[in-house]
């Protein structure tokens, strides 16, 4: 355990050079058995024993990293879509994103305050993350509110740390439920709080499960912009710089090309989303990598039990509406 702790750095190199390798053997005729075995849970997994045998290594490395190369695999992803396709998938998932968005907010508010008596920020965080797509709604909405740093690390790490734990169960309770792609696509984007988890869950499941779960999240993602404006009115805050995901302007585009520009190009469009769709891989292992004992013992219990009633809420809720609907 010492050696791991004082070699992490060259530890966390070589997991990071065993992955690369191997997900490049991809595109070598013959070699795809090599490259099976690496898929999102496998690498988060190891970014997750990573961090809890061995530390951190390059925290700020990672963390930006992690940032930049998932905005860039999701931009990727829409070179794989088709425009009609997927607004005809995710449009039921649309229209229950404005209920599910306004009630998660009024739900966990009332758990986090009335039942839990969470503080205001750290629960007003969480439910913010919950509702739309984690860390970003967070990051966007905690410098409207005003929130401490001590807040905002509370919130992202009771997020990141149920993050981790859908990635795991969701293809399984999918396939235990019996769930189509388009049902598990549509379900997986509403209750699951960040992109990487959603798409990596996705990916999981399957190619139409993917898509659907992307378009209909980053279509949830959008509504950062209404509620950090919201939140500004609530809490009174002027002057405050809102966070706008740019990059889901950008996967918009990406689908669009793909549609009307590389219609008699498919293998373009193909070799760009496969790509992209193996810099998620290793996406899903800088973000396991990020996790730390410093996080997990940041998060306390009432913050905690709010994150998990408010996602057993959502998660049970919006799978009954899709089953039964």
């Amino acid at each position: 355990m010492n050696f791991l702790k004082t070699n992490n750095k060259t530890v966390y190199v070589g997991i990071l050079a065993v992955l690369t390798v191997c997900l490049l053997l991809g595109y070598v005729p013959g070699m795809t058995a090599f490259s099976s075995w690496v898929t999102p849970p496998v690498a988060l997994f190891l970014g997750l024993a990573f961090a809890l045998l061995c530390g951190q290594a390059y925290p700020k490395f990672n963390k930006k990293v992690s940032k930049k190369l998932l905005q860039y695999s999701v931009v990727g992803l829409g070179f794989g879509m088709n425009l009609h396709a997927s607004l005809a998938s995710g449009k039921e998932g649309m229209m229950f994103t404005v209920v599910s968005v306004v009630g998660t907010m009024f739900v966990g508010m009332f758990i986090g305050r009335k039942l839990l008596k969470v503080n205001r920020d750290t629960s007003y965080l969480i439910s913010s993350g919950t509702a739309i797509c984690g860390g970003s709604a967070i990051a966007a909405v905690g410098p409207v509110i005003k929130a401490k740093d001590s807040d905002m690390s509370v919130a992202l790490a009771t997020i990141f740390v149920l993050n981790a734990i859908a990635l795991f169960i969701f293809p399984v309770l999918g396939e235990w439920l019996g769930l189509t792609q388009q049902e598990f696509g549509t379900w997986a984007a509403i209750a699951i709080h960040d992109t990487s988890s959603v798409v990596g869950a996705g990916a999981a499941y399957g190619e139409e499960a993917l898509q659907v779960a992307t378009t209909i999240k980053l279509t949830r993602a959008l509504w950062i912009i209404p509620l950090a404006l919201v939140t500004s009115i609530i809490f009174k805050s002027e002057g405050k710089k809102i966070s706008i995901p740019w990059f889901i302007l950008w996967f918009i585009v990406a689908i669009l090309i793909n549609t009307y520009a590389l219609d008699e190009l498919p293998e373009v469009g193909k070799a760009i989303s496969g790509l992209a769709r193996k810099g998620l891989i290793v996406t899903m292992f800088f973000i396991g990598a990020s996790l730390s004992t410093d996080v997990l013992k940041a998060v306390g219990v009432k913050p905690l039990v709010q994150g998990i009633l408010l996602w057993l809420v959502i998660s049970i809720g919006s799978l009954a509406y899709i089953l039964w609907s």
